[in-house]
């Protein structure tokens, strides 16, 4: 914590991030409780093993979460603060994308396989390549739509709201921090 509020430059903050995200990843072999599901390292292209596949599905699904509510608002989802701006590509999905990822994402992620929803017969291999089979990406896809839907109380706001809508105001509170109407505060989890 000391190291990131020192730190002035985005890509030494990403580098920063990274770190933490392998001290992260490690901790998975904690909450999983199957020896079908073993973290050994993050390999994304491709997906080396189950694990990686879910995880690399799993974000790509809350990019694309991300940039349909990014789509109701004022927003220009290719202008980001974290990862590179590209007037070609999106990259403000990717920004607010870290923060969902942990809790929508890979909190699916730990209930479909601890609740073996998804297994072994769930995933193809080819090419090297580990990825999610059609029924897997389905069972995958209903389980995260549901978390989606389930609905957490938030204390500042004294009501409940779905994660969709915490998507949705963390980009609202974006843009008004753009508009200089407040200062953005990122969500904190409190439930």
């Amino acid at each position: 914590m000391e190291k990131i509020l020192k730190i002035d430059e985005i890509p030494k903050l990403m580098q920063v991030e990274g770190k933490i995200k392998k001290i992260y990843y490690k901790s998975f072999n904690e909450i999983i409780n199957s020896s079908d599901f073993k973290f050994t390292k993050r390999g994304k292209r491709p997906p080396i093993d189950r694990l990686n596949s879910l995880i690399s599905f799993s974000n790509s699904l809350i990019y694309s979460i991300v940039l349909r509510e990014i789509y109701a608002t004022h927003l220009d989802p290719r202008i980001g603060y974290l990862h590179s701006t590209n007037f070609r590509r999106f990259s403000l999905n990717l920004d607010i994308a870290e923060i969902f990822k942990p809790i929508i994402g890979d909190r699916t992620i730990f209930s479909v396989i601890n609740k073996n929803i998804i297994g072994v017969k769930d995933f193809e291999k080819s090419l090297n390549r580990i990825f999610l089979n059609d029924k897997g990406k389905r069972k995958f896809i209903e389980f995260l739509e549901n978390r989606l839907n389930e609905t957490v109380k938030l204390r500042k706001i004294g009501r409940n709201v779905s994660y969709r809508t915490l998507i949705r105001m963390e980009l609202y509170k974006l843009e008004k921090h753009f508009l200089e109407d407040e200062v953005y505060e990122p969500l904190i989890m409190e439930w």
